[in-house]
């Protein structure tokens, strides 16, 4: 078994793991980079559309929080929040601006043009047309293959973390404090385990939107961090808050294509089956009310219209505004047949973004000594129940950041790496139909029951089915040969019974936040608990 050795390891390559990367090798410290897709740029981030929050002209810490706090359902960390205003701008300033230069659109007379998206109060949003993702993305990797002490994997899945407890040749280790110092890695290309000894590790994986029938992630988003960090006793919280973005492209036969809250932000109408603009009906602020308001809207106006979708119309604009505005989603609709400069383009809501995951402080420490988390798959609070838009990006920017500096400082405090055991090979071929078999009935399952609209007797069916393909599948990793799609099942199977029994153990808030229970806001911030932890 080839092994690693390294001062710091960090499995996901999103704008989360990439800040953290960049920060730490500023220290000089030596960093391997570990990634599942094929191409380095392949992440959530690469494909975010709508931007990122800076400052707005007229912007206050206190209208900031408010609306934050507004969104995730008045659960929000405080304490998280304000590390957000204070540090936000000032890293998109030094790191995406300074730094790395991202070509952010600009007025006529030069200045950042800021946009407005739902739920905020003020236009704050930096953007890169509608590929912002994409723009800041590219310039990270470009950063981070210039530095010679940095080790690009790709192909690279993260199969269990090291711990001294679990993996330590001196079985006295089991009386240490919980301690990581690595990770075990599936290369794809050879088809063996590889160890990664580190003396930090960062998780930065992603999501877990693959576990739903209907998402807008890209494949891969299927909770391995979540599931690596909750069998070495890592804290997890919040893990029943999955948003669903209102707006993905519907195609009865294709994925599922987001188009940007910026569409609504820059005046976009929902209408329903029958051509009526509807959110008025919903919500105050209408078609730029929070995501979890408009997705329910939208799945209750399609049940009473009996329709499979509602349309997303911005045509009233000028034509050429909206292609050089939204250039992407324009050329993704059109190769659909849809040219959204004549006419409305269908949509439905689906799975977005876990706004729970891997407990983490303001410095993305978890409760496992020398493993920190950062992104989508951690949770400092500071999404609440309900991210507000546009947040996911600035949150990995600032949390990157920290969580890079601060593994520097850990990888300063004297560790000495452990003897480990190889790992075992199982040699028994394994037949893929089980597997798509499986993965289907993981996402109907999810999608129909533990989806925006959740109920008990919902919930019990979905943990018998769960709890017993767990079993099987478990039985079957045992003794198969191992695959990136086997591995990502076993994952998947354990990130959706977190999910299923965080909605079980705080059944009421995540009743309400999924939509079962109609309440305003600001009437029953007094009824949420701090949160889930698992």
């Amino acid at each position: 078994m080839q092994i690693f050795e390294t001062d710091l390891l960090i499995i996901g390559s999103g704008i989360a793991g990439c800040s953290a990367a960049l920060a730490a090798l500023k220290k000089g410290v030596s960093v391997v980079l570990a990634t599942r897709a094929q191409n380095f740029l392949e992440s959530n981030t690469y494909y975010a559309q709508g931007g990122i929050i800076y400052r707005g002209d007229e912007d206050s810490e206190d209208l900031f929080i408010s609306d934050f706090q507004k969104a995730g359902r008045g659960i929000c960390n405080p304490l998280a929040l304000k590390q957000l205003w204070s540090d936000g701008p000032k890293t998109v300033e030094q790191v995406l601006i300074r730094e790395l230069q991202v070509p952010f659109d600009r007025n006529k007379d030069g200045g950042f043009h800021l946009t407005k998206e739902a739920a905020h109060s003020v236009s704050r949003i930096l953007h890169v047309a509608d590929y912002t993702g994409k723009g800041i993305e590219e310039k990270l990797a470009g950063e981070i293959r210039k530095n010679s002490h940095a080790l690009i994997l790709t192909e690279m899945t993260g199969l269990d973390l090291l711990t001294l407890a679990h993996h330590s040749k001196n079985r006295l280790d089991i009386y240490q404090q919980p301690t990581c110092f690595g990770a075990f890695l599936f290369d794809q290309k050879k088809n063996e385990v590889v160890a990664v000894k580190a003396k930090s590790t960062i998780l930065a994986t992603g999501g877990l939107g693959e576990l739903y029938q209907h998402t807008t992630n890209p494949h891969g988003s299927r909770g391995d961090g979540y599931a690596m960090a909750y069998r070495i006793g890592a804290r997890l919280m919040h893990m029943e808050y999955i948003q669903f973005h209102p707006t993905a492209l519907y195609l009865p036969h294709g994925d599922r294509f987001l188009i940007s809250e910026a569409v609504r932000g820059e005046g976009g109408r929902l209408l329903n089956a029958n051509g009526k603009a509807f959110m008025k009906e919903y919500h105050p602020l209408g078609d730029l009310a929070p995501r979890d308001v408009v997705a329910k809207s939208i799945l209750a106006e399609m049940l009473k219209t009996e329709s499979e979708c509602v349309f997303l119309d911005i045509s009233f604009k000028d034509g050429a505004w909206i292609k050089g505005r939204f250039p992407a989603i324009y050329e993704r609709c059109l190769s659909s047949g849809i040219d959204i400069t004549q006419r409305a383009a269908p949509v439905v809501p689906a799975a977005h973004y876990s706004c729970g995951g891997i407990a983490a402080d303001l410095l993305g420490r978890t409760s496992i000594n020398r493993l920190l988390a950062v992104g989508e798959v951690s949770c400092t609070g500071v999404h609440g129940a309900n991210r507000l838009a546009s947040s996911s990006l600035l949150e990995g920017l600032v949390w990157g950041t920290k969580a890079g500096e601060a593994a520097v400082e850990l990888i300063k405090s004297p560790f000495q790496f452990p003897e480990i055991d190889p790992w075992e090979n199982e040699v028994e071929e394994l037949d893929p139909a089980l597997i798509r078999q499986d993965w289907m009935t993981v996402r109907q399952t999810m999608w129909n029951y533990v989806g925006l609209m959740r109920t008990p007797k919902r919930l019990d069916r979905a943990e018998k089915i769960l709890m017993e393909l767990q079993v099987e599948v478990e039985r079957f990793y045992a003794h198969s040969c191992l695959s990136d799609e086997l591995i990502g099942l076993r994952h998947g199977i354990q990130t959706a019974l977190l999910v299923l029994h965080a909605a079980k153990l705080n059944r009421d808030e995540s009743l309400l936040s999924q939509g079962k229970v109609e309440l305003s806001v600001e009437s029953n911030l007094l009824q949420y608990s701090s949160g889930g932890g698992l």
